[in-house]
């Protein structure tokens, strides 16, 4: 029978603050036919984790369980009919929950060899956050030379790698929304606008910026009332893409009280003002992709083709030791982090 360690997992023990975050044991996994068994060297954070954490992600399975969508390691066993892929290979891989942990089994059709000059940090960093950004941009969403681009929380691990892939289109004029504090990072990799959204109205900063045309793209992690601003900052046939609902977590816990208000803030749309407007309006949620395992890893070895050529570079912002999970997740709701935080689950 195959065998391995003992898998050490940063485990949600109950909803909650970052304080239920708890590392555990538990039994050695066996990869089953078509599965790989990964010895995870690092392992992605992101914000679908606190939203889980506090009981907002509605896909998370309910605790204890363990999260994580994304990790860099090598192959440790091979389940039954797996070609392509050697014990002891590099590789990275999107995960369906699990990955903050030692090991984990994955589907190995969503296994990939890791480019030698990419490092586990960069690999961890890679899949979701440049994934999500690559299906909006360039399959979802069509950006093109010439066109102007709004994307919020863009010292995130999403923002920066849309902003990275924006260097893919000629003279693309690119307007992110940051604290201060970030400005001059955001300008090295290529924002010409960047606002800060706690001192200023980016509405009517984004106005100026455009001479009142808009945008032709909005890439909006933020939500509710605010989706309501980016499509009104859209011009005629501009495109707005809704992927997170961050300002439903505004605190440790869960707040009913914020729920409600970010709910009913949230505009709707009926097809006839889409039409009357020429605007567009889509929705992307990766961890619904799960059944278009094709078409994600497509999108994955495109990535990772990038990342050879070292044309995208994930920025890698803090990597936290699995026992340090409460610390990394603090971090990132805190919005303290430039770029993508990573757990080391050998530590």
């Amino acid at each position: 029978m195959l065998h391995a360690p003992t898998v050490r997992a940063l485990t949600l023990t109950k909803h909650g603050g970052p304080a239920v975050l708890q590392v555990r044991e538990s039994s050695d996994p066996v990869p089953k036919p078509g599965e790989a068994l990964i010895a995870v060297k690092r392992a992605g954070l992101n914000f679908a984790d606190i939203a889980a954490r506090v009981g907002l992600y509605p896909d998370a399975p309910p605790p204890p369980t363990v999260l994580g969508y994304e990790v860099a390691g090598t192959v440790a066993a091979l389940g039954e009919g797996v070609t392509g892929l050697r014990v002891g290979e590099r590789v990275v891989s999107m995960t369906r929950f699990n990955g903050q942990a030692s090991h984990v089994a994955v589907d190995a059709r969503l296994v990939r060899p890791l480019p030698e000059v990419m490092s586990f940090d960069e690999g961890a960093a890679l899949p979701v956050n440049y994934l999500t950004a690559w299906h909006m941009m360039f399959h979802v969403g069509t950006l093109r030379p010439g066109d102007t681009i709004l994307i919020h929380m863009a010292a995130g691990g999403v923002g920066l790698a849309a902003i990275e892939l924006c260097k893919q289109v000629e003279n693309v004029t690119i307007i992110g929304t940051a604290s201060a504090s970030k400005h001059e990072l955001l300008r090295q990799a290529g924002v010409q606008h960047p606002i800060d959204y706690r001192t200023q109205d980016y509405f009517g900063e984004v106005q100026r910026i455009t001479n009142g045309r808009g945008v032709h793209m909005v890439l909006d992690a933020l939500g509710g009332p605010d989706w309501h601003k980016g499509y009104k900052l859209l011009r005629p046939a501009g495109h707005l893409i809704a992927f997170g609902w961050a300002n439903m977590v505004q605190g440790e816990k869960r707040s009913l009280p914020t729920v409600i208000r970010q709910y009913f803030g949230m505009p709707r749309y009926s097809p006839f003002r889409l039409m009357n407007t020429n605007k567009t309006i889509s929705g992307v949620n990766v961890g619904h992709m799960w059944g278009e395992m094709d078409l994600m890893g497509s999108h994955l070895s495109r990535l990772l083709e990038l990342g050879a050529l070292r044309k995208v570079k994930p920025h890698v912002d803090k990597v936290f030791p699995l026992s340090q999970g409460p610390e990394a997740h603090r971090h990132v709701q805190a919005r303290k982090n430039v770029g993508k935080v990573v757990f080391d689950c050998e530590a």
